[in-house]
């Protein structure tokens, strides 16, 4: 007779206390840890960070105007955003002035340094696709994007 429990999910032998098979969010947390890792090396390598590439992004895309919806759109807390404008406000790539409109609101342009260092970071953002994008087919990376979007859909289940 065996201990193994069976479900939809890994199987677990019950005497051993670990998985017969794989947990698919384990190997997936190890990937992304992994990608991030490397992804965060190329854009040091080019003179950023990746705080810094997903403002200058955000900011360069226009999608946002004011330092609020910045740190929404980025996806970081305020007093975590203010830390990185001002570091990057230190380093001239980028300025913030507040709008004549709303004193309150802050607004966020980049700078000529700041749109310099973008289109570098951008080349390294690129570089580093295509290098992890090797060998794989478009087919199987929109195969990979879909079972992705799945995985995430299955973590937040529309109710």
């Amino acid at each position: 007779m065996s201990n193994a429990i069976i479900s939809s999910g890994p199987r677990y032998d019950v005497a051993m206390s670990k998985p017969v098979r794989p947990a698919i969010g384990r190997f997936l947390g190890a990937a992304a840890k992994d990608v991030s890792r490397a992804f965060e090396e190329a854009l040091t390598a080019a003179g950023g960070s990746l705080p810094m590439w997903l403002v200058l992004m955000t900011i360069k895309s226009r999608k946002v105007a004011n330092q609020r919806e910045l740190a929404e759109e980025v996806g970081i807390q305020g007093p975590t955003l203010t830390h990185h404008l001002n570091a990057m406000e230190e380093r001239g790539l980028l300025t913030r002035h507040r709008d004549p409109a709303n004193r309150r609101v802050h607004m966020v342009e980049l700078t000529d340094t700041g749109e310099k260092l973008f289109a570098e970071l951008a080349m390294a953002a690129a570089a580093f696709d295509r290098h992890l994008r090797r060998g794989i087919p478009d087919s199987e990376v929109e195969l990979l994007r879909g079972l992705l979007e799945r995985l995430r859909a299955n973590v937040f289940p529309a109710d």
